[in-house]
C-alpha cells in the first residue's frame, strides 16, 4: 500500500479484535517513531506502551475504546511549534500502522494521574496530551458508527472552500500542480471534523492559514501538513517550510501558519 492509498483509506478505530502487537509489529512501529521528524521544532515525545487487556475506555467524546492492549502516548511542550510538530510526527505514525494493517484513534484528554501516564517520566516542559490505541480493528459496531456520524467523520468541507489561487477569493483550479497533495490534507483527521486548516497557491508556493476553532487548531494543522508533505514526496517534488511575514489583507480569522515552497520537481512520470 502506497502513501497515497494510506491517507485515502485511513480511519479512525475504536473497537480492536483484543489480540496485542506481535514483536514484529511492536519493532516495526518503534522504528517509525524513530524515523519520524518535523520542520516545525518544538518538544515532543511519542512512546509505545502495551498495557494488556483494559477493557473498555470512554474518553469523552471519542467513542468507547473497546479491545486495544498497546496504546501510544504523545507528550508536548505548551507552545505552537511543539503542538504542529505533533500532529505531523504522530501521523507519520498512525500511517505507517495503517499500512501494516493496524488501526489508531487520535485522543486528547486529561489524562494525569490516569494508568496512561502514571508510570511515565517526560522531559521538562512536557506533559502526556495525546493518547492513540493501536491494533487490529475489530467488526464496527453500532455505536462506533453512530459515533462516526455524530464527529461527521466522512463529511469533509469542499476543496474549493479551503484552497485559493493568488488570493483569498479565487478558489484553486483542480488542476493547479499542488491540487492533489493539498487535496491529502483535506481529507486528514481534525477535532471533532474542525477542519481549521486554509490554503493560498501562488505559483511554486503554498501559504497556510488556519482557523482557530478549538485548543488543538494548530496540533490539527500538524496532521494536515503531515499528509500534504507526504504527498509531494510520493509525487516526487521537493519543498522546505519557510516563515513568511503574514499577509495584511487575510481574512479577519484566518491566522498565518507557515508557507511551503517547493525547490525542485525531482520526477514527472510519478502517478
Amino acid at each position: 500500500m502506497n502513501i497515497i492509498k494510506a491517507i485515502i483509506e485511513r480511519r479512525s478505530v475504536r473497537s480492536f479484535n483484543g489480540e496485542c502487537l506481535t514483536p514484529d509489529q511492536t519493532d516495526i512501529l518503534q522504528k517509525a517513531i524513530d524515523d519520524s521528524s518535523s520542520p516545525f521544532g518544538g518538544n515532543v515525545s511519542i512512546r509505545l506502551r502495551h498495557f494488556g487487556s483494559k477493557g473498555e475506555y470512554r474518553p469523552s467524546t471519542y467513542g468507547v475504546i473497546r479491545g486495544a492492549c498497546d496504546y501510544f502516548l504523545i507528550a508536548m511542550g505548551p507552545d505552537d511549534h511543539s503542538a504542529l510538530s505533533a500532529g505531523f510526527r504522530f501521523e507519520q505514525v498512525v500511517l505507517k500502522a495503517w499500512r501494516l494493517g493496524l488501526g489508531t484513534c487520535w485522543i486528547a484528554a486529561t489524562f494525569k494521574g490516569s494508568d496512561f501516564d502514571r508510570a511515565e517520566i517526560w522531559p521538562s516542559g512536557e506533559s502526556l496530551k495525546i493518547i492513540s490505541p493501536v491494533g487490529v480493528a475489530s467488526k464496527q459496531s453500532l455505536i462506533e458508527k453512530v459515533t462516526r456520524m455524530t464527529l461527521g467523520s466522512k463529511r469533509r468541507k469542499p476543496f474549493d472552500q479551503l484552497f485559493f489561487s493568488d488570493d483569498f477569493t479565487h478558489p484553486l483550479d483542480r488542476n493547479n500542480t499542488f491540487a492533489r497533495s493539498l487535496d491529502m490534507l483535506r481529507l486528514a483527521p481534525s477535532s471533532t471534523n474542525s477542519q481549521p486548516w486554509r490554503a493560498v497557491v501562488t505559483n511554486d508556493k503554498v501559504r497556510f492559514y488556519y482557523i482557530p476553532k478549538s485548543k488543538l487548531s494548530i496540533l490539527d494543522c500538524g496532521i494536515g501538513l503531515c499528509h500534504f508533505h507526504e504527498c509531494e514526496k510520493h509525487l516526487g517534488h521537493n519543498g522546505i517550510f519557510v516563515d513568511e511575514a503574514a499577509v495584511d489583507n487575510a481574512p479577519s480569522r484566518w491566522k498565518y501558519l507557515i508557507t511551503y515552497r517547493r525547490e525542485v520537481y525531482l520526477d514527472s512520470t510519478r502517478p
